[in-house]
């Protein structure tokens, strides 16, 4: 599985409005047959920042995203909204999925 974390600092005047500008991007990309998942998060630190955790089946997957009319449409507007270049973390993990924590068990 490739898990890929990028972090967004917006703009000041457009971070209220992010998540409806990427909502057809993040739509899109839920569909794809090799997305495992594609969740974005907002800072609790920082208001203009948004955290977007996305995870694809393998390679093959993730190139299919990275060539698609929706990531390259998304691309095309993000320049003029994004504060910084946004910072990634990406790595293969030999995982499929979500996986339990051990930690914590429900009580009954």
């Amino acid at each position: 599985m490739i898990f890929i974390v990028v972090k967004f600092t917006i703009r000041p005047d457009r971070s209220p409005e992010w998540l409806s500008l990427v909502q057809d991007f993040t739509e899109s990309t839920r569909a794809e047959q090799g997305n495992v998942f594609f969740e974005w998060s907002h800072s609790v630190d920082d208001p203009h920042q948004f955290v977007l955790v996305e995870a694809f089946r393998d390679a093959e997957a993730g190139g299919a995203h990275v060539n698609s009319e929706h990531f390259k449409t998304a691309m095309s507007w993000m320049p003029d909204v994004v504060a910084r270049k946004p910072e990634i973390v990406n790595v293969e993990v030999a995982q499929d999925g979500w996986g339990e924590m051990g930690e914590i068990t429900p009580t009954q």
